[in-house]
Formats: structure tokens, sequence, C-alpha cells
């Protein structure tokens, strides 16, 4: 069973954030698909993860490039998976449960991850943490704290006492 974790940015934005998620998984040799909602957003990232920061390099096109299936991150707005991605990130609000009943579901773990200040975001993660909590999902619920560390605030199913 995919773990799905939200990761709730409550000082940060996704920009800041998402290139040391992407980093971490890619150290772990670990495939990623990052879904936004729009083409305007992932070609904006596109752009942003060629040059956060210059010392850095994080592999990575989209369906504009060749041999997508060879991409360690791929970035699209749709619930194609050409890399067998094994973490899934989704953004502005994108449906997982739908993903992970498809093809296009990652291998291990599917991430959403949302701003404090994006209404519609918030309201959305709230929804899906209810939908998937009745689904019998396993849920982790990760805030970032004023030092950009991620803190598991909850758990479904909890643990057993």
């Amino acid at each position: 069973m995919v773990e799905i974790s939200f990761y709730h940015l409550k000082t940060r934005r996704v920009e800041d954030a998402l290139p040391t998620l992407l980093e971490r998984s890619i150290s772990r040799g670990w495939r990623v698909v990052v879904q936004a909602a729009t083409e305007a957003r992932m070609r904006a990232l596109d752009e942003h993860l060629w040059r956060y920061r210059p010392e850095s390099f994080l592999p990575h096109g989209t369906r504009a490039d060749a041999s997508p299936e060879t991409q360690p991150i791929y970035l699209t707005t749709t619930d194609e998976n050409p890399n067998q991605a094994d973490v899934r990130i989704f953004l502005e609000g994108v449906r997982v449960a739908p993903c992970l009943a498809s093809k296009a579901a990652p291998r291990l773990r599917a991430v959403l991850l949302f701003e404090e200040n994006e209404a519609e975001e918030l309201a959305s993660a709230r929804a899906q943490w209810r939908e998937l909590r009745a689904a019998g999902e396993t849920l982790v619920y990760q805030q970032q704290d004023e030092s950009g560390r991620w803190v598991e605030k909850a758990r479904e199913p909890k643990a057993a006492s």
C-alpha cells in the first residue's frame, strides 16, 4: 500500500520546499513525478528547478523533452507516469485518489504539498485527508516548522497502544 503524506507549508512556498524533497528522493534512487494542476505552474517549476540554486542539479523533464521514461523527475499536468515513479508529488490541490486507483500510481509514496496561504489548496487538502482516511489509506501529516524542518503531526491509522 502506498503511504500518502500531506506536507503543509506554513511559512514557505512550494518553490522553496520542492527542490529539497526532490533532492532527497533522487539521493535514494527514487524516480519522481510532480503533477501540477496548470500548465503555467508546471512551466514555472520547470524553469525554477533548473536554476533554484547554482551549485545544484536536479535532472528533470516534461512531455516536451525526449525520452520521458528516462527522466528521474517528470513534470506533468496529467495522470501519466512514464518514468514508473516511486514517488508522486501533487500540487495545487490535484486530487490523489483517482491517481492511486490507476496505472499512474507511484510505487512507494504519494505526497500532497500545499501552502497555508492558498485557501483552495488548504481546503482541498482537508477534504482529501477525510476522503483518503475513510478509504482506509495510510496517511501522514507533516508540518514545516520555522527552521524548515518537517515535523510529523499526525498518522492514520494510529498505531495500536
